[in-house]
């Protein structure tokens, strides 16, 4: 490998590596279907199960904060993540199978284990802004 392709390597964002808007659409599509299936935090989306346009709605702010703290082109304009789940009272082990149910999708979809991690990161510098806010 030559110098030059190894900086190039080097300059990939995780939004590129994840995807981009497709990649990152297939990672939430196959999480929010985990969730729903999700013992523990099933019920958190069992209302929305007759209300595919909320689900819809959901998916779209949640491809839309991940692309953006990916590193990608637009930035987020919604709530942050505090305010997005205030009052919801998520506990640390629901904010971890949510969690998991992301990675195990990104495992599924066979992204490198790096990338996971990079999002596993992300996911636990979270995790005070969505547990019990």
């Amino acid at each position: 490998m030559t110098p030059h392709v190894a900086e190039d390597l080097n300059d990939v964002t995780l939004y590129e590596r994840l995807g981009g808007p497709a990649g990152i659409r297939r990672i939430v599509d196959g999480a929010v279907a985990a969730h729903m299936e999700n013992p523990l935090i099933g019920h958190r989306f069992a209302p929305y199960v007759d209300q595919p346009e909320r689900v819809e709605e959901i998916k779209a702010h949640t491809c839309d904060f991940f692309a953006a703290g990916s590193g990608g082109p637009d930035a987020y304009v919604g709530r942050s993540m505090r305010d997005a789940h205030r009052g919801m009272d998520i506990d640390a082990a629901e904010y971890d199978a949510a969690a998991g149910d992301i990675l195990r999708t990104m495992d599924a979809l066979r992204y490198d284990v790096e990338t996971c991690a990079a999002v596993g990161e992300i996911l636990q510098s979270l995790k005070p802004e969505v547990t019990h806010a």
